[in-house]
């Protein structure tokens, strides 16, 4: 893989004739060592925001060695690192992924949200006496920008009966909830903690361990969430009023939060149409985010001269045959774009290579690694300052 100062230089060496990933592991490690040093517990990684090899080994220089799965595919990608922890968090597995992550690569810890579930495990293992169970809480979502509590979750009032079920075959017993994804309120896991923390006095059971998920939120041009720090204190603080033990572990399951900022997209403007771009990468690529959960990413026009009179509100529409493959934006670019100029679009670390198809025979790429910064950081130190490439506006600026 080439390595490049900037999106500038790659540009000045070759034009690509594909859309380009651009790779940014340093900012994977910036955002690892900061969740290491001031989250109060255990950092799983939960691999299925981005599984590159090469943001999984920036994680893993890191310092991260635990990690959510939710497949044989994951477990295999993860145990190709030494010492690491698994956690199969989700909720419903197969009897087949049960047996071969326990016997062949030695997972004890597994995510259950019912009495069936716990059954299932404990007659694939044989009612093995090492496990590590974990009964998954449905939790309010509100607050996040993507829910996630259809699926999975036992509700508040039922999970007192599957606790002391679970209590009996759990070598370690946690508890553990998903707030949602980009969550943009930082109480709303303290709401949860307090909750749970009744919980536990009404029914007797008390936890090995408690799981807070992920959620925890990046920066976009449309979301600009509260500082990471002030999740931190609430989280904290919330541990602290719970009814629970001294030994009691925390752990927690960032995706987003740490690899968004580490992928930029460089696309080229296949045609314009007033304030319509045809770019070459779109919905069914890497901006599913952008097409189907109004996330609007930072954008720049990549030239050497950055400074422009007017910028003007433009939405996308990818290179398929679907009219579904549209991002609605607005993104805030020069008023001169057109044809053949490329744009770099940001924060596509989490979710945007996983999600990607091959379409209409799209979904090829050319893979480069960029030593700048990212357009957008929660992580950047107080005395630098990141450039605006984008603001969440339907108006010109100037």
């Amino acid at each position: 893989m080439d390595t490049y100062q900037s999106a500038e230089m790659m540009l000045k060496r070759f034009t690509p004739m594909r859309p380009v990933v651009a790779l940014r592991p340093h900012s994977v490690k910036r955002a690892a060592h900061w969740f290491l040093q001031h989250f109060a517990g255990k950092v799983l990684y939960a691999i299925k925001a981005n599984n590159s090899q090469p943001i999984i080994e920036a994680l893993y220089d890191a310092g991260i060695r635990c990690f959510d799965v939710a497949s044989l595919s994951e477990i295999e990608q993860v145990c190709s690192l030494n010492d690491v922890d698994i956690y199969i968090m989700n909720p419903v597995k197969s009897r087949d992924l049960i047996a071969k992550a326990y016997f062949d690569f030695g997972v004890r810890n597994f995510a259950l949200d019912c009495e069936a579930e716990l059954e299932k495990i404990n007659e694939v293992t044989d009612f093995a006496k090492d496990l590590n169970l974990f009964v998954r809480i449905a939790c309010d979502n509100s607050t996040a920008h993507v829910h996630l509590n259809r699926k999975f979750g036992i509700a508040m009032e039922n999970v007192a009966s599957l606790l002391l079920q679970t209590r009996r075959y759990a070598q370690r017993l946690g508890l553990t909830f998903h707030i949602g994804s980009q969550a943009m309120v930082p109480s709303c896991y303290g709401h949860v903690m307090d909750n749970i923390s009744a919980l536990i006095s009404h029914s007797g059971v008390l936890p090995d361990s408690i799981d807070i998920g992920g959620g925890f939120p990046s920066a976009y041009a449309n979301m600009t969430p509260p500082a990471l720090d002030q999740y931190m204190l609430e989280i904290e603080r919330a541990f602290e009023r719970m009814n629970v033990v001294e030994t009691c572990e925390l752990l927690c399951e960032p995706g987003r939060a740490l690899v968004a900022e580490a992928v930029s997209a460089i696309v080229q403007v296949d045609l314009r149409k007033e304030n319509f771009l045809y770019i070459n990468d779109g919905a069914y690529g890497l901006l599913y985010d952008a097409a189907h959960y109004d996330f609007v990413h930072p954008v720049r026009k990549i030239d050497s001269n950055t400074v422009y009179s007017t910028h003007k509100p433009f939405s996308f529409y990818g290179p398929t045959c679907d009219s579904a493959d549209f991002m609605p934006g607005p993104y805030l670019l020069p008023d001169n774009i057109g044809e053949g100029d490329f744009i770099e679009i940001g924060q596509l670390g989490a979710y945007a290579e996983v999600f990607r198809t091959q379409f209409n025979g799209y979904g090829q790429y050319d893979y480069v690694q960029l030593l700048d910064e990212p357009m957008l950081s929660l992580y950047q130190p107080e005395n630098e300052k990141v450039p605006e490439y984008s603001v969440s506006a339907n108006e010109e600026v100037s």
